[in-house]
Protein backbone atom coordinates (compact mmCIF):
# COMPACT_ATOMS: atom_id res chain seq x y z
CA UNK A 1 0.00 0.00 0.00
CA UNK A 2 1.20 3.56 -0.64
CA UNK A 3 1.79 6.36 2.00
CA UNK A 4 0.62 9.61 1.62
CA UNK A 5 0.79 13.10 2.83
CA UNK A 6 -1.29 16.43 2.35
CA UNK A 7 -0.98 19.81 3.73
CA UNK A 8 -3.99 23.09 4.24
CA UNK A 9 -2.80 26.03 6.10
CA UNK A 10 -0.41 29.09 5.88
CA UNK A 11 2.34 28.96 3.35
CA UNK A 12 5.03 26.79 3.81
CA UNK A 13 8.30 24.90 2.61
CA UNK A 14 7.03 21.59 1.41
CA UNK A 15 10.51 19.96 3.17
CA UNK A 16 8.63 21.11 6.84
CA UNK A 17 6.58 17.92 6.42
CA UNK A 18 7.30 15.75 3.22
CA UNK A 19 11.55 15.40 3.63
CA UNK A 20 12.20 17.02 6.92
CA UNK A 21 10.62 15.11 10.02
CA UNK A 22 12.51 12.02 11.60
CA UNK A 23 9.70 9.53 9.66
CA UNK A 24 9.04 12.00 6.91
CA UNK A 25 7.89 10.57 3.64
CA UNK A 26 10.76 9.99 2.13
CA UNK A 27 11.62 7.62 5.72
CA UNK A 28 8.22 5.74 4.86
CA UNK A 29 9.26 5.29 1.34
CA UNK A 30 11.85 3.02 2.99
CA UNK A 31 10.67 2.19 6.02
CA UNK A 32 6.93 2.26 6.41
CA UNK A 33 5.10 1.01 9.98
CA UNK A 34 1.38 0.99 9.15
CA UNK A 35 1.53 -0.61 5.89
CA UNK A 36 1.34 -4.46 4.14
CA UNK A 37 4.08 -3.32 2.19
CA UNK A 38 7.02 -1.66 3.93
CA UNK A 39 9.18 -0.30 0.90
CA UNK A 40 7.14 2.14 -1.79
CA UNK A 41 9.52 2.21 -3.98
CA UNK A 42 7.38 2.50 -7.34
CA UNK A 43 7.86 6.08 -8.45
CA UNK A 44 6.25 9.71 -5.95
CA UNK A 45 4.80 12.36 -6.71
CA UNK A 46 3.82 16.07 -5.44
CA UNK A 47 1.00 18.48 -6.38
CA UNK A 48 1.05 22.39 -5.02
CA UNK A 49 -1.05 25.28 -4.94
CA UNK A 50 0.78 28.52 -5.93
CA UNK A 51 -0.88 31.64 -7.39
CA UNK A 52 -2.00 30.00 -10.29
CA UNK A 53 -5.69 28.59 -10.95
CA UNK A 54 -4.01 24.89 -11.58
CA UNK A 55 -1.85 23.18 -9.04
CA UNK A 56 1.92 22.08 -10.01
CA UNK A 57 2.05 18.61 -10.20
CA UNK A 58 5.79 17.18 -9.85
CA UNK A 59 5.77 13.20 -10.56
CA UNK A 60 9.08 10.37 -10.97
CA UNK A 61 9.03 6.64 -11.13
CA UNK A 62 12.49 6.36 -9.17
CA UNK A 63 12.00 5.67 -5.68
CA UNK A 64 11.63 8.65 -3.59
CA UNK A 65 14.65 8.40 -1.50
CA UNK A 66 17.04 8.39 -5.00
CA UNK A 67 15.43 11.63 -6.33
CA UNK A 68 18.25 13.95 -5.88
CA UNK A 69 15.71 16.54 -6.74
CA UNK A 70 12.79 15.83 -4.01
CA UNK A 71 14.84 17.03 -1.52
CA UNK A 72 15.67 20.40 -3.61
CA UNK A 73 12.41 21.06 -4.55
CA UNK A 74 10.55 20.45 -1.39
CA UNK A 75 13.07 23.51 0.50
CA UNK A 76 12.50 25.99 -2.10
CA UNK A 77 8.49 25.07 -3.18
CA UNK A 78 6.12 26.98 -0.58
CA UNK A 79 2.41 26.27 -0.51
CA UNK A 80 -0.57 26.61 1.67
CA UNK A 81 -2.13 23.46 -0.03
CA UNK A 82 0.13 20.60 -1.00
CA UNK A 83 0.26 17.09 -1.35
CA UNK A 84 2.83 14.19 -1.07
CA UNK A 85 2.86 10.64 -2.55
CA UNK A 86 4.80 7.49 -2.37
CA UNK A 87 3.68 4.52 -4.54
CA UNK A 88 3.65 0.80 -3.66
CA UNK A 89 2.06 -0.54 -6.99
CA UNK A 90 -0.46 -3.00 -6.47
CA UNK A 91 -0.20 -4.23 -10.13
CA UNK A 92 -0.92 -1.73 -12.80
CA UNK A 93 2.90 -0.27 -14.56
CA UNK A 94 5.26 1.81 -12.94
CA UNK A 95 5.42 4.67 -15.02
CA UNK A 96 5.10 8.78 -14.83
CA UNK A 97 1.19 8.73 -15.42
CA UNK A 98 0.04 6.05 -13.00
CA UNK A 99 2.47 8.11 -10.20
CA UNK A 100 0.03 10.11 -7.52
CA UNK A 101 -1.06 12.72 -7.35
CA UNK A 102 -3.42 12.69 -10.40
CA UNK A 103 -5.05 16.51 -11.28
CA UNK A 104 -7.72 17.53 -13.52
CA UNK A 105 -7.84 21.27 -13.98
CA UNK A 106 -7.79 22.79 -10.56
CA UNK A 107 -8.39 19.19 -8.73
CA UNK A 108 -5.25 17.39 -7.04
CA UNK A 109 -5.96 13.39 -5.81
CA UNK A 110 -4.60 10.96 -4.13
CA UNK A 111 -5.03 7.48 -3.24
CA UNK A 112 -3.64 4.29 -1.17
CA UNK A 113 -5.77 1.26 -1.38
CA UNK A 114 -7.29 -0.81 -4.04
CA UNK A 115 -10.52 -1.05 -5.99
CA UNK A 116 -11.64 -4.39 -5.55
CA UNK A 117 -10.10 -7.18 -8.49
CA UNK A 118 -8.92 -4.22 -11.05
CA UNK A 119 -8.83 -6.71 -13.50
CA UNK A 120 -12.17 -7.79 -13.63
CA UNK A 121 -13.92 -4.76 -13.19
CA UNK A 122 -11.80 -2.04 -15.22
CA UNK A 123 -14.20 -1.79 -18.07
CA UNK A 124 -17.18 -0.90 -15.80
CA UNK A 125 -15.39 1.61 -13.76
CA UNK A 126 -14.00 3.41 -16.53
CA UNK A 127 -17.45 3.23 -17.82
CA UNK A 128 -18.32 5.60 -14.95
CA UNK A 129 -16.20 8.27 -16.52
CA UNK A 130 -18.11 10.84 -18.77
CA UNK A 131 -16.68 11.20 -22.28
CA UNK A 132 -15.16 14.98 -21.26
CA UNK A 133 -13.23 13.44 -18.33
CA UNK A 134 -11.73 10.89 -20.10
CA UNK A 135 -10.15 12.11 -22.58
CA UNK A 136 -7.91 13.29 -20.04
CA UNK A 137 -7.06 9.68 -18.61
CA UNK A 138 -3.42 8.99 -19.16
CA UNK A 139 -2.40 5.91 -17.19
CA UNK A 140 -4.12 2.39 -16.28
CA UNK A 141 -4.37 2.65 -12.77
CA UNK A 142 -7.87 2.28 -10.75
CA UNK A 143 -7.01 5.43 -8.54
CA UNK A 144 -7.46 7.28 -11.49
CA UNK A 145 -10.20 6.08 -13.15
CA UNK A 146 -12.22 6.79 -9.63
CA UNK A 147 -10.53 9.99 -9.28
CA UNK A 148 -12.19 11.09 -12.77
CA UNK A 149 -15.58 9.38 -11.59
CA UNK A 150 -15.73 11.40 -8.89
CA UNK A 151 -15.35 14.13 -11.02
CA UNK A 152 -18.02 13.36 -13.16
CA UNK A 153 -20.58 12.39 -10.73
CA UNK A 154 -20.49 16.24 -9.96
CA UNK A 155 -18.06 16.86 -7.27
CA UNK A 156 -18.10 20.53 -8.58
CA UNK A 157 -21.07 20.86 -6.90
CA UNK A 158 -21.02 18.28 -4.02
CA UNK A 159 -17.83 16.89 -3.50
CA UNK A 160 -18.95 14.58 -0.61
CA UNK A 161 -21.99 13.69 -2.12
CA UNK A 162 -20.00 12.57 -5.59
CA UNK A 163 -17.20 10.75 -3.46
CA UNK A 164 -20.12 8.88 -1.89
CA UNK A 165 -22.27 7.97 -4.84
CA UNK A 166 -18.75 7.19 -6.75
CA UNK A 167 -17.46 4.19 -4.08
CA UNK A 168 -21.20 2.66 -3.55
CA UNK A 169 -21.41 2.36 -7.45
CA UNK A 170 -17.54 0.81 -7.82
CA UNK A 171 -18.99 -1.02 -4.37
CA UNK A 172 -21.73 -2.64 -5.98
CA UNK A 173 -19.69 -3.35 -9.38
CA UNK A 174 -16.81 -5.43 -7.07
CA UNK A 175 -19.44 -7.06 -5.22
CA UNK A 176 -21.22 -8.67 -8.42
CA UNK A 177 -17.85 -9.01 -10.36
CA UNK A 178 -17.54 -12.78 -8.02
CA UNK A 179 -14.20 -11.35 -6.64
CA UNK A 180 -13.55 -10.99 -2.87
CA UNK A 181 -11.57 -8.26 -3.06
CA UNK A 182 -12.25 -5.42 -1.43
CA UNK A 183 -12.56 -1.92 -2.15
CA UNK A 184 -10.33 0.12 0.01
CA UNK A 185 -10.20 3.77 -0.67
CA UNK A 186 -7.97 6.48 1.85
CA UNK A 187 -8.13 9.06 -0.57
CA UNK A 188 -7.47 13.00 -0.16
CA UNK A 189 -8.95 15.63 -3.02
CA UNK A 190 -8.29 19.10 -2.65
CA UNK A 191 -9.99 22.03 -5.41
CA UNK A 192 -6.94 24.53 -4.46
CA UNK A 193 -9.04 26.03 -1.56
CA UNK A 194 -10.48 23.09 0.36
CA UNK A 195 -8.76 19.87 1.43
CA UNK A 196 -10.91 16.89 1.73
CA UNK A 197 -9.52 13.25 3.33
CA UNK A 198 -10.90 10.02 3.29
CA UNK A 199 -11.10 6.35 5.00
CA UNK A 200 -13.15 4.06 3.57
CA UNK A 201 -13.35 0.33 2.98
CA UNK A 202 -16.12 -2.60 1.96
CA UNK A 203 -14.03 -4.89 4.64
CA UNK A 204 -12.78 -4.14 8.18
CA UNK A 205 -9.34 -2.90 7.11
CA UNK A 206 -8.99 0.11 6.10
CA UNK A 207 -6.01 1.41 5.32
CA UNK A 208 -4.55 3.93 8.41
CA UNK A 209 -5.11 7.69 8.21
CA UNK A 210 -4.27 10.19 11.02
CA UNK A 211 -4.54 14.19 11.18
CA UNK A 212 -2.71 16.68 13.13
CA UNK A 213 -5.05 19.84 13.47
CA UNK A 214 -2.97 22.73 15.03
CA UNK A 215 -4.99 25.21 14.85
CA UNK A 216 -2.90 27.19 11.69
CA UNK A 217 -3.10 24.21 9.51
CA UNK A 218 -3.98 20.67 9.48
CA UNK A 219 -1.89 17.84 8.31
CA UNK A 220 -3.28 14.51 7.41
CA UNK A 221 -0.98 11.36 6.83
CA UNK A 222 -0.81 7.78 6.13
CA UNK A 223 1.38 7.82 9.07
CA UNK A 224 2.66 9.73 11.85
CA UNK A 225 6.11 11.61 10.99
CA UNK A 226 7.70 11.88 14.55
CA UNK A 227 8.03 9.75 17.36
CA UNK A 228 5.89 11.94 20.02
CA UNK A 229 1.92 10.09 18.28
CA UNK A 230 0.21 12.13 21.00
CA UNK A 231 -1.06 15.01 18.62
CA UNK A 232 -2.31 12.72 15.81
CA UNK A 233 -5.37 11.28 15.71
CA UNK A 234 -7.01 8.25 13.97
CA UNK A 235 -9.34 9.05 11.46
CA UNK A 236 -12.21 6.46 12.21
CA UNK A 237 -12.77 4.01 8.97
CA UNK A 238 -16.15 5.40 7.31
CA UNK A 239 -15.12 9.08 7.99
CA UNK A 240 -13.74 11.86 6.11
CA UNK A 241 -12.17 15.34 6.97
CA UNK A 242 -12.58 18.83 5.47
CA UNK A 243 -10.44 21.69 6.16
CA UNK A 244 -10.63 25.02 4.21
CA UNK A 245 -12.63 28.04 3.47
CA UNK A 246 -12.02 29.63 6.42
CA UNK A 247 -14.38 26.72 8.55
CA UNK A 248 -12.91 24.87 11.42
CA UNK A 249 -11.51 21.18 10.49
CA UNK A 250 -14.79 18.96 10.81
CA UNK A 251 -14.77 14.78 10.80
CA UNK A 252 -17.74 13.12 9.58
CA UNK A 253 -19.42 10.08 8.57
CA UNK A 254 -19.58 9.28 5.19
CA UNK A 255 -23.31 9.49 3.74
CA UNK A 256 -25.99 6.70 3.56
CA UNK A 257 -24.36 5.61 0.29
CA UNK A 258 -21.09 4.81 1.10
CA UNK A 259 -22.28 3.21 4.73
CA UNK A 260 -24.82 1.20 2.77
CA UNK A 261 -22.41 -0.18 0.14
CA UNK A 262 -19.74 -1.08 2.94
CA UNK A 263 -22.30 -3.55 5.13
Amino acid sequence: MCRWIAYRGKPIALEQYVTAPVHSLIEQSRRARESTDSLNGDGFGLGWYGEKREPGVYREIRPAWSDENLRSLAQHIRSHLFFGHVRASTGTQITRPNCHPFHYGRWLFMHNGQIGDWSLIRRKVEAMIPDAYYRSRLGTTDSEAVFLAILGAGADKDVVGAVSRTLATVADIARSSGSREPVRFTAALADGKRLFAFRFATDDTATSLYYWDAGDHVVVVSEPLDQDRSHWKPVPPGHFIVAGDGRPVTLEPFPYEARLAAE
